[in-house]
């Protein structure tokens, strides 16, 4: 997918960071935006900053977990703006704590949005980018569905599953002929609210975390935007975003198993 106007484009957790994003640099390339997010506040701020630009935009409060809601949005979608051609299924949640702390409910709630979400997202509107004859999806992985840390248990399980999946899925389209781009994307520290809304072990730990996340992370939501775009139109399986994404995805592969020892120890300096 090289141009984008005209394009229907469906973007899930837009109310803010990389959805938002997103949403307003497709909204200046002449893109359609069907936006959705459990943040009706966000969402209308984003749904108005499109419409400002002079994109056609409809914000839909949706809970991407909800694989029900999610299939009926995708109708929804089609009902509205007639067609599906750009999927990006990008809400996503973590929670920080240990393994041995945390709550499985609050692992389910990292594992049913941010993996969930994607398997959702993906089932329902697949049928409609292979029927629009030059389909995208673009499914949100993260830095850490490449390499791991301590205390995030929840949040790698469900990056790793993202990217298995999506790995897995582009092969099968490919091999089968279906016209639709498929890329898994890996960002690194991108400047979002997703660790002041994430759910932490006690909140001392995650207001420390909050502050360590704002000094490292690196890379606007902006500039995210236009990597992703940019993987788009290069139809790249996988999309890195910003400098330690690639750099430690190089030092993973240098390292090998003594990576593990290395994030040990940085972790142990930074979170304990």
């Amino acid at each position: 997918m090289r141009e984008f106007r005209g394009r229907v484009a469906v973007i899930t957790g837009a109310g803010s960071g990389i959805g938002r994003a997103l949403a307003l640099d497709l909204a200046r390339r002449g893109a359609q935006l069907a936006l959705s997010d459990v943040d009706d506040y966000g969402l209308a701020e984003t749904v108005r900053q499109a419409e400002r630009i002079g994109a056609r935009a409809k914000g839909y409060h949706l809970d991407v977990a909800d694989r029900a809601a999610v299939l009926a949005h995708a109708d929804e979608v089609v009902g509205d703006f007639g067609r599906a051609e750009l999927v990006v299924n990008n809400a996503g949640v973590t929670a920080t704590s240990s393994f041995t702390e945390t709550d499985i409910a609050d692992f389910d709630w990292v594992m049913n949005i941010d993996f969930g979400g994607v398997l959702n997202g993906t089932k329902a509107f697949l049928p409609h980018l292979i029927a629009s004859g030059d389909g995208y999806l673009v499914n949100i992985s993260s830095l850490f569905g490449l390499m791991t840390v301590p205390r995030q248990t929840a949040y790698h399980a469900a990056k790793y599953a993202v990217r298995g999946f999506t790995e897995s899925l582009r092969q099968e389209l490919r091999i089968d002929g279906h016209p639709v781009g498929v890329s898994c994307v890996h960002p690194g520290g991108i400047k979002t609210n997703i660790v002041n809304n994430a759910r932490h072990s006690t909140p001392e730990y995650g207001k420390s975390l909050s502050t360590a996340f704002d000094r490292i992370a690196g890379t606007s939501a902006p500039a995210a935007a236009r990597t992703i775009i940019r993987g788009i139109q290069r139809d790249q399986a996988r999309i890195l975003i910003g400098p330690d994404a690639h750099a430690l995805n190089v030092l993973q592969a240098l390292l090998g198993s003594r990576f593990a020892w290395f994030t040990e120890k940085i972790s142990r300096r930074a979170m304990y």
